[in-house]
């Protein structure tokens, strides 16, 4: 069993910042693309920023230069650091895994149970 565990949401000014991070536990062999994804009321979940094992990125062209993910391979932890934080950010913040659970295993997608950011004056 894999947990996905999110956490650094809360309440911030328009302008401010946020780090939120996700550890992930469990029988695991190795993790591949790490991810955020987010949800803001009555539209479809979408991509943030995702890297993959080997350290590439990619994110939405709404945060590009704004936002930066990374990860520790040895705490199974991605972070997403969120820096001039608009209104729209507002959204439920969800992470997201490329799991294996042994060495030729398939890979599995999991998912933390998301998180809100609040971006408000």
């Amino acid at each position: 069993q894999v947990q996905l565990v999110e956490s650094g949401g809360g309440l911030v000014q328009p302008g401010g910042s946020l780090r939120l991070s996700c550890l992930a536990s469990g029988n695991i062999f190795r993790i591949n693309t790490m991810g955020w994804y987010r949800q803001a009321p009555g539209k479809q979940r979408e991509l943030v920023a995702a890297i993959s094992g080997g350290g590439s990125t990619n994110y939405a062209d709404s945060v590009k230069g704004r936002f930066t993910v990374s990860r520790d391979n040895a705490k199974n932890t991605v972070y997403l650091q969120m820096n001039s934080l608009k209104p729209e950010d507002t959204a439920v913040y969800y992470c997201n895994a490329g799991v294996q659970l042994r060495r030729w295993s398939n890979e599995y997608a999991y998912w933390g149970q998301g998180i809100q950011v609040t971006v408000s004056s």
